[in-house]
Protein backbone atom coordinates (compact mmCIF):
# COMPACT_ATOMS: atom_id res chain seq x y z
CA UNK A 1 0.00 0.00 0.00
CA UNK A 2 1.48 3.65 -1.08
CA UNK A 3 1.33 6.01 1.21
CA UNK A 4 -1.23 7.91 -0.72
CA UNK A 5 -3.76 4.98 -0.23
CA UNK A 6 -2.41 4.64 3.78
CA UNK A 7 -3.42 8.11 3.89
CA UNK A 8 -6.64 7.89 2.40
CA UNK A 9 -8.05 4.73 4.23
CA UNK A 10 -6.88 6.72 7.56
CA UNK A 11 -9.18 9.10 6.57
CA UNK A 12 -11.92 6.79 5.29
CA UNK A 13 -11.67 5.16 8.55
CA UNK A 14 -11.90 8.41 10.50
CA UNK A 15 -15.48 9.27 8.88
CA UNK A 16 -16.60 5.82 9.71
CA UNK A 17 -15.58 5.98 13.01
CA UNK A 18 -17.00 9.61 13.28
CA UNK A 19 -21.28 8.18 12.18
CA UNK A 20 -21.21 11.36 9.93
CA UNK A 21 -21.96 12.90 13.53
CA UNK A 22 -20.90 16.73 13.47
CA UNK A 23 -19.58 18.78 16.84
CA UNK A 24 -22.56 20.06 18.57
CA UNK A 25 -22.16 24.08 20.22
CA UNK A 26 -23.97 22.78 23.13
CA UNK A 27 -21.75 22.69 26.41
CA UNK A 28 -21.69 18.97 27.20
CA UNK A 29 -19.76 18.44 24.13
CA UNK A 30 -17.15 21.17 24.91
CA UNK A 31 -14.03 20.74 26.67
CA UNK A 32 -12.83 22.70 29.87
CA UNK A 33 -9.71 25.19 29.96
CA UNK A 34 -8.34 22.30 31.30
CA UNK A 35 -8.31 19.06 33.93
CA UNK A 36 -8.81 18.72 37.72
CA UNK A 37 -5.62 18.19 39.44
CA UNK A 38 -5.33 14.63 41.09
CA UNK A 39 -1.48 14.88 43.32
CA UNK A 40 -3.07 16.18 46.29
CA UNK A 41 -1.21 14.70 49.39
CA UNK A 42 -4.14 13.34 51.18
CA UNK A 43 -6.81 11.69 49.78
CA UNK A 44 -9.66 13.46 51.62
CA UNK A 45 -7.75 16.58 49.91
CA UNK A 46 -8.13 14.81 46.65
CA UNK A 47 -11.51 14.13 47.32
CA UNK A 48 -13.06 17.58 48.18
CA UNK A 49 -10.68 19.48 45.22
CA UNK A 50 -11.91 17.06 42.55
CA UNK A 51 -15.76 18.02 44.22
CA UNK A 52 -15.17 21.85 44.12
CA UNK A 53 -13.67 21.08 40.36
CA UNK A 54 -16.71 19.26 39.47
CA UNK A 55 -19.60 21.58 41.35
CA UNK A 56 -17.58 24.76 38.76
CA UNK A 57 -17.02 22.26 35.46
CA UNK A 58 -20.02 19.28 35.36
CA UNK A 59 -22.78 19.09 33.08
CA UNK A 60 -25.42 18.04 35.24
CA UNK A 61 -28.15 15.95 34.28
CA UNK A 62 -30.52 16.97 36.74
CA UNK A 63 -31.82 19.01 39.41
CA UNK A 64 -30.03 17.26 42.56
CA UNK A 65 -26.74 18.18 42.10
CA UNK A 66 -25.71 16.76 45.69
CA UNK A 67 -27.17 13.53 44.74
CA UNK A 68 -24.97 12.90 41.64
CA UNK A 69 -21.89 13.75 43.02
CA UNK A 70 -22.65 11.57 45.92
CA UNK A 71 -22.58 8.70 42.90
CA UNK A 72 -19.87 9.92 40.88
CA UNK A 73 -17.28 10.75 43.03
CA UNK A 74 -13.89 9.20 44.15
CA UNK A 75 -14.78 6.91 47.27
CA UNK A 76 -13.25 5.38 50.10
CA UNK A 77 -15.08 2.15 51.68
CA UNK A 78 -13.69 1.86 55.26
CA UNK A 79 -14.10 -1.43 56.55
CA UNK A 80 -15.73 -1.61 60.11
CA UNK A 81 -12.64 -4.90 61.18
CA UNK A 82 -9.61 -3.95 58.83
CA UNK A 83 -7.59 -7.03 57.89
CA UNK A 84 -4.56 -4.75 57.14
CA UNK A 85 -5.11 -4.81 53.27
CA UNK A 86 -6.24 -2.30 50.83
CA UNK A 87 -7.48 -2.03 47.18
CA UNK A 88 -7.55 0.75 44.50
CA UNK A 89 -10.29 0.40 42.08
CA UNK A 90 -10.09 2.21 38.63
CA UNK A 91 -13.19 2.31 36.38
CA UNK A 92 -13.15 2.34 32.23
CA UNK A 93 -13.49 4.75 29.63
CA UNK A 94 -16.54 7.22 30.14
CA UNK A 95 -16.99 5.85 33.38
CA UNK A 96 -16.90 6.99 36.87
CA UNK A 97 -16.04 5.58 40.18
CA UNK A 98 -19.70 4.57 40.62
CA UNK A 99 -18.68 1.40 38.17
CA UNK A 100 -17.31 0.11 41.81
CA UNK A 101 -19.88 1.25 44.12
CA UNK A 102 -21.32 -1.94 44.93
CA UNK A 103 -17.80 -4.22 44.42
CA UNK A 104 -16.22 -1.39 46.89
CA UNK A 105 -19.03 -2.01 49.71
CA UNK A 106 -18.70 -5.65 49.51
CA UNK A 107 -14.54 -5.81 49.98
CA UNK A 108 -14.87 -3.24 53.15
CA UNK A 109 -17.45 -5.91 54.54
CA UNK A 110 -14.67 -8.24 54.24
CA UNK A 111 -12.14 -6.30 55.82
CA UNK A 112 -10.41 -4.16 53.04
CA UNK A 113 -9.72 0.28 52.87
CA UNK A 114 -11.23 0.58 49.32
CA UNK A 115 -10.69 3.58 47.29
CA UNK A 116 -11.54 4.66 43.89
CA UNK A 117 -10.84 7.34 41.53
CA UNK A 118 -11.75 9.08 39.00
CA UNK A 119 -9.45 9.28 35.66
CA UNK A 120 -8.62 12.72 34.49
CA UNK A 121 -11.84 13.65 31.75
CA UNK A 122 -14.59 11.89 33.35
CA UNK A 123 -17.40 12.40 35.37
CA UNK A 124 -17.69 16.19 34.38
CA UNK A 125 -18.90 16.69 30.47
CA UNK A 126 -17.87 14.62 27.37
CA UNK A 127 -15.92 17.49 26.06
CA UNK A 128 -13.29 16.85 28.58
CA UNK A 129 -12.36 13.61 26.88
CA UNK A 130 -10.95 15.81 24.39
CA UNK A 131 -8.27 16.71 26.85
CA UNK A 132 -6.21 13.93 28.27
CA UNK A 133 -3.22 12.04 27.41
CA UNK A 134 -1.99 8.73 28.28
CA UNK A 135 0.26 10.29 30.97
CA UNK A 136 -2.81 11.74 32.77
CA UNK A 137 -4.42 8.24 33.11
CA UNK A 138 -1.31 6.60 33.85
CA UNK A 139 -0.38 9.17 36.99
CA UNK A 140 -3.55 9.49 38.46
CA UNK A 141 -3.23 5.33 38.90
CA UNK A 142 0.65 6.41 39.86
CA UNK A 143 0.22 8.64 42.68
CA UNK A 144 -3.02 6.50 43.85
CA UNK A 145 -1.43 3.36 44.42
CA UNK A 146 2.01 5.32 46.47
CA UNK A 147 -0.71 7.60 48.38
CA UNK A 148 -2.87 4.40 49.64
CA UNK A 149 0.30 2.36 50.32
CA UNK A 150 0.69 4.88 53.09
CA UNK A 151 -1.99 3.36 54.59
CA UNK A 152 -1.08 -0.51 53.58
CA UNK A 153 1.58 -2.32 52.39
CA UNK A 154 -0.74 -5.36 50.98
CA UNK A 155 -2.22 -3.87 48.33
CA UNK A 156 -4.65 -5.19 45.29
CA UNK A 157 -4.81 -3.05 42.53
CA UNK A 158 -8.48 -3.44 40.52
CA UNK A 159 -9.96 -2.53 37.33
CA UNK A 160 -12.49 -2.52 34.55
CA UNK A 161 -11.94 -2.36 31.05
CA UNK A 162 -9.67 0.71 30.45
CA UNK A 163 -8.95 0.80 34.02
CA UNK A 164 -7.88 -3.15 33.64
CA UNK A 165 -5.38 -2.19 31.27
CA UNK A 166 -4.03 0.71 33.90
CA UNK A 167 -3.70 -1.35 36.75
CA UNK A 168 -2.49 -4.53 35.22
CA UNK A 169 0.54 -2.17 33.48
CA UNK A 170 1.05 -1.11 36.82
CA UNK A 171 1.47 -4.46 38.76
CA UNK A 172 3.82 -5.49 36.08
CA UNK A 173 5.89 -3.13 37.15
CA UNK A 174 6.00 -3.42 40.88
CA UNK A 175 6.17 -6.81 42.55
CA UNK A 176 4.81 -4.99 46.16
CA UNK A 177 1.33 -5.96 44.28
CA UNK A 178 -0.51 -8.62 46.08
CA UNK A 179 -2.32 -9.50 43.06
CA UNK A 180 -4.97 -8.03 40.07
CA UNK A 181 -8.72 -7.41 40.28
CA UNK A 182 -10.14 -7.56 36.77
CA UNK A 183 -13.34 -7.28 35.26
CA UNK A 184 -13.50 -6.94 31.43
CA UNK A 185 -9.51 -6.13 31.33
CA UNK A 186 -9.83 -4.19 27.78
CA UNK A 187 -6.37 -5.27 26.56
CA UNK A 188 -7.83 -5.98 23.32
CA UNK A 189 -10.80 -4.53 21.40
CA UNK A 190 -13.33 -6.21 19.12
CA UNK A 191 -12.74 -2.97 16.75
CA UNK A 192 -9.53 -2.96 14.68
CA UNK A 193 -10.47 0.73 13.30
CA UNK A 194 -10.12 2.10 16.79
CA UNK A 195 -5.86 1.44 16.31
CA UNK A 196 -6.23 4.92 13.82
CA UNK A 197 -7.81 6.81 16.56
CA UNK A 198 -5.00 8.72 17.05
CA UNK A 199 -4.50 9.55 13.26
CA UNK A 200 -8.16 10.37 12.68
CA UNK A 201 -8.58 12.64 15.53
CA UNK A 202 -6.55 15.22 12.68
CA UNK A 203 -10.11 15.18 10.73
CA UNK A 204 -12.64 14.49 12.71
CA UNK A 205 -12.89 15.41 16.44
CA UNK A 206 -15.54 12.66 17.74
CA UNK A 207 -16.30 8.94 17.55
CA UNK A 208 -20.06 9.28 18.01
CA UNK A 209 -22.18 12.12 19.40
CA UNK A 210 -25.19 10.86 21.01
CA UNK A 211 -27.43 13.06 23.55
CA UNK A 212 -25.77 12.60 26.83
CA UNK A 213 -28.42 11.55 29.23
CA UNK A 214 -26.89 9.61 31.96
CA UNK A 215 -25.90 10.84 34.94
CA UNK A 216 -23.27 8.22 35.82
CA UNK A 217 -21.58 7.37 32.56
CA UNK A 218 -21.04 9.35 28.67
CA UNK A 219 -22.90 8.14 25.86
CA UNK A 220 -20.73 10.05 23.11
CA UNK A 221 -17.03 9.63 22.69
CA UNK A 222 -14.30 11.89 21.56
CA UNK A 223 -11.80 10.56 19.05
CA UNK A 224 -8.79 11.92 21.47
CA UNK A 225 -10.82 9.41 24.17
CA UNK A 226 -10.81 6.30 22.10
CA UNK A 227 -6.72 7.34 21.10
CA UNK A 228 -6.22 7.13 24.61
CA UNK A 229 -7.91 4.09 25.78
CA UNK A 230 -6.15 2.45 22.29
CA UNK A 231 -2.45 3.07 23.78
CA UNK A 232 -3.46 1.67 27.17
CA UNK A 233 -4.28 -1.09 25.19
CA UNK A 234 -1.19 -1.65 23.34
CA UNK A 235 0.90 -0.94 26.28
CA UNK A 236 -0.66 -3.89 28.35
CA UNK A 237 0.06 -6.12 25.38
CA UNK A 238 3.59 -5.31 24.74
CA UNK A 239 4.24 -5.33 28.77
CA UNK A 240 2.79 -9.02 29.01
CA UNK A 241 4.27 -10.45 25.67
CA UNK A 242 6.53 -13.43 26.34
CA UNK A 243 6.19 -12.89 30.15
CA UNK A 244 4.20 -14.38 32.99
CA UNK A 245 2.25 -13.33 35.69
CA UNK A 246 3.05 -15.48 38.90
CA UNK A 247 0.28 -13.24 41.67
CA UNK A 248 -3.40 -14.11 42.37
CA UNK A 249 -5.77 -12.96 39.86
CA UNK A 250 -9.41 -13.14 39.60
CA UNK A 251 -11.34 -11.95 36.41
CA UNK A 252 -14.72 -11.96 35.56
CA UNK A 253 -15.62 -11.91 31.61
CA UNK A 254 -18.86 -12.16 29.53
CA UNK A 255 -19.22 -13.98 26.73
CA UNK A 256 -21.17 -11.87 24.99
CA UNK A 257 -19.24 -8.65 25.81
CA UNK A 258 -19.04 -6.90 21.92
CA UNK A 259 -16.55 -4.35 23.37
CA UNK A 260 -13.09 -6.47 23.74
CA UNK A 261 -11.60 -9.35 22.29
CA UNK A 262 -13.00 -11.71 24.97
CA UNK A 263 -10.91 -15.16 23.63
CA UNK A 264 -7.98 -13.04 23.69
CA UNK A 265 -8.13 -11.64 27.21
CA UNK A 266 -9.20 -15.66 28.30
CA UNK A 267 -6.09 -16.98 26.26
CA UNK A 268 -3.90 -14.44 28.25
CA UNK A 269 -5.54 -15.15 31.80
CA UNK A 270 -5.18 -19.16 30.74
CA UNK A 271 -1.18 -18.54 29.32
CA UNK A 272 0.09 -15.77 31.23
CA UNK A 273 -1.37 -15.35 34.94
CA UNK A 274 -0.32 -18.78 35.82
CA UNK A 275 -0.62 -18.88 39.56
CA UNK A 276 -2.52 -21.98 40.35
CA UNK A 277 -5.25 -19.53 42.99
CA UNK A 278 -5.96 -17.10 39.99
CA UNK A 279 -10.11 -17.35 38.96
CA UNK A 280 -12.07 -16.52 36.15
CA UNK A 281 -15.53 -16.15 36.43
CA UNK A 282 -17.10 -16.68 32.80
CA UNK A 283 -20.24 -15.56 32.42
CA UNK A 284 -21.88 -16.98 29.40
CA UNK A 285 -21.88 -21.00 27.29
CA UNK A 286 -18.77 -22.08 26.00
CA UNK A 287 -16.56 -21.54 29.31
CA UNK A 288 -12.51 -21.87 28.35
CA UNK A 289 -11.61 -25.58 29.01
CA UNK A 290 -9.41 -24.39 32.31
CA UNK A 291 -9.67 -25.67 35.65
CA UNK A 292 -9.02 -22.23 37.05
CA UNK A 293 -12.43 -21.49 35.41
CA UNK A 294 -16.01 -20.60 36.81
CA UNK A 295 -18.96 -20.79 34.03
CA UNK A 296 -22.75 -19.60 34.46
CA UNK A 297 -25.36 -19.75 31.87
CA UNK A 298 -26.67 -16.56 30.56
CA UNK A 299 -29.28 -17.71 29.57
CA UNK A 300 -32.11 -16.75 31.63
CA UNK A 301 -35.16 -16.72 30.08
CA UNK A 302 -37.09 -16.09 33.54
CA UNK A 303 -34.99 -12.69 33.81
CA UNK A 304 -35.19 -12.22 30.36
CA UNK A 305 -31.95 -12.26 29.74
CA UNK A 306 -30.51 -13.03 26.61
CA UNK A 307 -27.20 -12.43 27.38
CA UNK A 308 -24.28 -10.86 29.59
CA UNK A 309 -22.82 -7.49 28.68
CA UNK A 310 -19.46 -5.57 28.98
CA UNK A 311 -20.57 -2.88 32.08
CA UNK A 312 -23.53 -5.52 33.46
CA UNK A 313 -20.96 -7.88 35.26
CA UNK A 314 -19.95 -4.83 38.20
CA UNK A 315 -23.44 -4.26 39.91
CA UNK A 316 -25.38 -6.22 41.92
CA UNK A 317 -29.38 -6.99 41.15
CA UNK A 318 -30.19 -4.86 43.85
CA UNK A 319 -27.74 -1.54 42.52
CA UNK A 320 -30.14 1.70 42.51
CA UNK A 321 -29.39 2.89 39.36
CA UNK A 322 -28.67 -0.22 37.39
CA UNK A 323 -30.01 -3.36 39.37
CA UNK A 324 -33.27 -4.94 38.66
CA UNK A 325 -35.22 -1.92 39.89
CA UNK A 326 -32.79 0.79 38.97
CA UNK A 327 -33.44 3.82 37.31
CA UNK A 328 -31.13 3.59 34.49
CA UNK A 329 -32.69 1.91 31.16
CA UNK A 330 -29.80 1.63 28.32
CA UNK A 331 -32.23 1.16 25.37
CA UNK A 332 -29.15 2.92 23.03
CA UNK A 333 -28.11 -0.83 22.60
CA UNK A 334 -27.21 -1.15 18.90
CA UNK A 335 -30.49 -2.67 18.23
CA UNK A 336 -31.23 -0.60 15.23
CA UNK A 337 -33.56 3.00 15.62
CA UNK A 338 -36.95 1.15 15.43
CA UNK A 339 -36.29 -0.93 18.58
CA UNK A 340 -34.64 1.19 20.65
CA UNK A 341 -37.68 3.28 19.85
CA UNK A 342 -39.87 0.65 20.83
CA UNK A 343 -37.48 0.53 23.65
CA UNK A 344 -37.68 3.79 24.97
CA UNK A 345 -42.04 3.82 24.14
CA UNK A 346 -41.83 1.55 27.15
CA UNK A 347 -42.63 -2.29 25.30
CA UNK A 348 -41.42 -5.17 27.26
CA UNK A 349 -37.56 -5.66 26.97
CA UNK A 350 -35.51 -8.75 27.12
CA UNK A 351 -31.69 -7.53 28.72
CA UNK A 352 -28.49 -8.11 26.71
CA UNK A 353 -24.94 -7.35 25.93
CA UNK A 354 -24.83 -4.45 23.16
CA UNK A 355 -25.86 -5.41 19.45
CA UNK A 356 -27.31 -8.11 20.64
CA UNK A 357 -30.97 -9.10 18.46
CA UNK A 358 -33.36 -11.64 17.99
CA UNK A 359 -36.36 -12.23 16.55
CA UNK A 360 -39.39 -10.58 17.97
CA UNK A 361 -37.49 -9.31 20.96
CA UNK A 362 -36.98 -5.63 21.94
CA UNK A 363 -33.15 -5.54 23.65
CA UNK A 364 -31.93 -3.18 26.82
CA UNK A 365 -28.78 -3.03 28.21
CA UNK A 366 -28.00 -5.91 30.48
CA UNK A 367 -27.01 -3.49 33.40
CA UNK A 368 -26.07 -6.20 36.23
CA UNK A 369 -24.71 -9.38 37.17
CA UNK A 370 -27.35 -12.26 38.03
CA UNK A 371 -24.14 -14.01 39.50
CA UNK A 372 -22.90 -10.88 41.82
CA UNK A 373 -22.87 -12.90 45.07
CA UNK A 374 -20.92 -16.02 43.69
CA UNK A 375 -18.61 -13.71 41.91
CA UNK A 376 -17.58 -11.90 44.82
CA UNK A 377 -17.76 -15.45 46.97
CA UNK A 378 -15.23 -16.70 44.33
CA UNK A 379 -13.37 -13.42 44.98
CA UNK A 380 -13.14 -13.73 48.10
CA UNK A 381 -11.71 -17.03 48.73
CA UNK A 382 -9.12 -16.35 45.68
CA UNK A 383 -7.52 -12.97 48.03
CA UNK A 384 -8.36 -14.60 51.30
CA UNK A 385 -5.09 -17.37 50.28
CA UNK A 386 -2.64 -14.76 50.69
CA UNK A 387 -3.93 -13.50 53.32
Amino acid sequence: MTRLHQFAFVVCTALILSGCNKETDQPVYQASEALPDYNQSRFAYYQQETRDWLLEHRVFMTKDKERELSLIMPQEFTPTTPNGEAVLLVHGLGDSPFSFKDIGRHLASKGYLVRTILLPGHASKVGDLQLPVIEDWQGAVEHHIALIKKKSDKLWLGGFSTGGNLVTEQALQDDSIQGLLLFAPAYKPTSKAVRFADIAGVFVDWVDIYPEVSHLRYNSLPMNGAAVYYQTSANVREQLKDQQYDKPVFMLLSEGDKVIDTPYVAETFSNVMVNPHSQLVWLGEQAPNESRVTAYTMKLDEQKISNGSHMGMLFSPLNSEYGTQGTMRICNNGQGDELEARCLAGEEVWYSAWGYTEPDKVHARLTYNPYFEESMQIMDKMMQVTQ
